[in-house]
């Protein structure tokens, strides 16, 4: 029962390390994720560079996961080539080792002033940056803690034979401690917390030096594949395939040379935990001295491996939904404001499509942009259910990210019903006179045009708006509601000329040309009125960037109407998008 009683306390030890570690990349990602992610894409230059940014990313972060996500990220976006993003990888190994080995020395009595200070800045400041600092803080002590305790539980059964026969049999086959290594660290999604864990089984003579080295190797292999296998499409699996086979191929190499590497490592230190961290480094040191000359040819044979597969028939089908990315809220953000202006496109589409048919009788222009509708519908869907997934993932309990997730939810629902009033109700009014014969007049035609042009720029501005967030343009965009009040004002003025006008031959035709006037005149009012109600959702994207204002200056900018103040409009629109998994901040510190 003793043993029983170990084994449950070294699995609660290693959970709390794997849970310590996710608090510090967390904090890491929540409190600096968009400034690390700013330093990264300017500092991709050249190689060394790029090496630098990884390892200094890394080092921050204590995952070479989230880095890799980062420069995945980049390479699929098309704003960093492949080959630099493998140096960036190769830099971020190195940039795990310099966790490890700052792990590996005994702080344990550093641990509970860690946990406390974290606490206490956690709970006392409201700053996002300074509520996350805290968060670092309980992990880094978290996991001393939990390193201080596998080493208490491991030292007392260091000689028992069961274990000894165990581990003895693992690490006298080399392969199968890769093997074991390999599936532990994947299973994990933490090379730092498996290496702590071989280290701490070397410290306590748990394994043999040479043994340990394998399971280090094992621990470089699995911390690739949980990128590799999360990767949602061919580009997106090029890095991280890659990193895997720089590391089968150093640990190809090395393998055959383990028990030679021992006596050389203990030159330096011969503790065992030493020789352990030291191996782990040199190793990804000496890797990232090979790979970096030919990382452009490396790249060049993963394109050959994974080339870009053919744009998909569906326009539905989102491009840059990755669910590898979900573990960096700053990255999945931008794939899904990506995809919300391919929509923005498809819709930009629908509307040139829509003014055709008015123009002239075209069914099957108008069967495509039903079909357009369609796509844009699964589009949103899959928009909505990818930040869904990343509130599941991710608390989001910093502002901004929370905020991000509205904008592109409230933008994603009012592109969504401009397609739906393009396609079930502007298509069906003009389908359906041309079928009666009876084409739109000369002057209906030009106010149809004129509104229809006026949406377009409307749409170019909202995008532009919803990307960079600019109140001037933002402003600009809901002023220029008064020029579709004004035309639909003209319409209305034109559809009462037209009435009197067919009043005045009233006598000739006993009223029929009446009749018809107003029932085609109704038809067009409401094409008018569906024009407006498109603006209004376009205009819509305006409101999360004027809800930012300052109170005094957003409460003063007035509808040139003088209807509603636009910080009200803002406030209401903004509730439009329903909130995804944000929880309670005062909560959320796991």
């Amino acid at each position: 029962m003793t043993a029983t009683i170990v084994l449950f306390e070294l699995a609660g030890y290693v959970g709390l390390l794997l849970w310590g570690t996710h608090m510090v990349t967390t904090g890491v990602q929540r409190g600096f994720g968009t400034a690390l992610r700013v330093w990264l894409e300017h500092n991709l230059s050249r190689r060394w560079q790029a090496f630098l940014a990884g390892v200094g990313i890394t080092a921050l972060l204590q995952s070479s996961t989230a880095t890799g996500l980062m420069s995945t990220a980049f390479t699929v976006n098309g704003l960093i080539g492949l080959g630099p993003a493998l140096v960036v990888m190769l830099g971020a190994n190195v940039g795990t080792t310099l966790v490890t080995q700052v792990l590996s020395y005994d702080a344990a009595m550093v641990a509970p002033p860690l946990v406390l200070a974290g606490v206490v800045a956690f709970r006392s400041f409201k700053g996002d940056r300074a509520r996350n600092t805290g968060r670092i803080a309980i992990g880094l002590g978290l996991m001393l803690l939990a390193l201080s305790g596998m080493v208490h539980e491991l030292a007392p059964i260091e000689s028992a034979p069961l274990l000894k026969g165990l581990l003895g049999a693992l690490v006298s086959e080399p392969l199968l401690a890769v093997a074991v290594a390999t599936i532990l660290t994947w299973g994990s999604h933490s090379s730092v917390a498996i290496v702590l864990l071989i280290m701490s089984l070397a410290a306590t003579h748990t394994v043999s030096p040479s043994g340990a080295l394998a399971l280090v190797l094992g621990a470089n292999i699995g911390g690739t594949l949980p990128p590799l296998f999360e990767a949602g499409s061919p580009i997106a699996r090029r890095l991280p395939l890659g990193n895997l086979l720089v590391r089968l191929v150093g640990a190809v190499a090395v393998l055959p040379f383990l028990s030679m590497c021992v006596p050389l490592l203990a030159h330096l230190d011969q503790a065992p935990s030493r020789i352990v961290v030291n191996f782990h480094t040199a190793f990804n040191l000496i890797l990232a001295a090979v790979f970096i000359g030919p990382s452009g040819r490396l790249a060049q044979l993963l394109i050959r491996l994974l080339p870009e597969p053919p744009a998909p028939n569906d326009p539905g089908r989102p491009l840059y939904l990755e669910a590898a990315a979900l573990g960096a809220p700053a990255v999945a953000l931008a794939n899904a404001a990506r995809e919300t202006l391919r929509m923005g496109d498809m819709v930009e589409a629908m509307l040139r499509g829509a003014a055709e048919i008015f123009q002239q009788d075209d069914r099957q222009r108008a069967t495509e942009i039903s079909r357009l509708d369609r796509s844009v519908d699964r589009l949103g869907a899959a928009i909505r259910s990818y930040l869904a997934d990343l509130g599941d993932v991710q608390t989001l309990d910093d502002e901004s990210e929370g905020a991000r997730v509205q904008e592109i939810l409230s933008a994603v629902i009012n592109l969504e019903h401009v397609g739906d009033v393009v396609a079930n109700s502007l298509l069906e009014f003009a389908v359906k006179r041309i079928k009666r014969g009876h084409p739109f007049a000369n002057d209906e035609l030009d106010l149809i045009a004129s509104m229809n042009a006026e949406i377009l720029e409307s749409l170019r501005i909202g995008l532009a708006v919803f990307l960079a967030r600019a109140p001037t343009e933002a402003k600009r965009l809901v002023s220029r509601k008064a020029r579709l009040r004004h035309l639909e004002a003209r319409a209305t003025a034109l559809h009462v000329r037209l009435l009197r006008e067919a009043a005045t031959m009233a006598r000739t035709d006993d009223g029929e040309g009446v009749a018809r006037v107003a029932e085609e005149g109704g038809q067009f009012l409401r094409i008018v009125r569906d024009l407006r109600r498109v603006h209004s959702h376009i205009a819509a994207l305006a409101y999360p960037t004027l809800n930012d204002l300052h109170p005094e200056e957003s409460s003063a900018e007035m509808d040139e109407t003088g209807e509603e103040p636009i910080r009200e409009i803002a406030k209401r629109q903004t509730r439009v998008a329903p909130a995804v998994a944000v929880r309670d901040r005062s909560t959320a510190i796991l």
